[in-house]
């Protein structure tokens, strides 16, 4: 794995989209030579994929709250994404 990848590893979501922004922002510009936006365009599409990750991630750990009969909450399960 290169330096970039795992650069992009160590990012927290946040982070990473952050930069993704950055990158769709300048390449729209347009005044990026060819090289560079080559460059930035695969860096992108390693960020989107690590926001994507990081993301099924987080929806996998997210908990439905049952509510009991009196309306009060009385447990969890885990959340079934379909």
């Amino acid at each position: 794995m290169t330096d970039a990848a795992n650069d992009i590893d160590s990012l927290s979501f946040e982070e990473a989209l952050k930069q993704l922004e950055t990158i769709v922002r300048e390449l729209e510009q347009g005044n990026v030579p060819l090289e560079r936006s080559i460059e930035m365009y695969e860096r992108g599409d390693v960020l989107r994929k690590h926001c994507d990750t990081l993301l099924k991630s987080a929806e996998a750990k997210v908990e439905k709250i049952q509510l009991g009969q009196n309306g009060e909450p009385s447990g969890s399960e885990t959340l079934d994404p379909q």
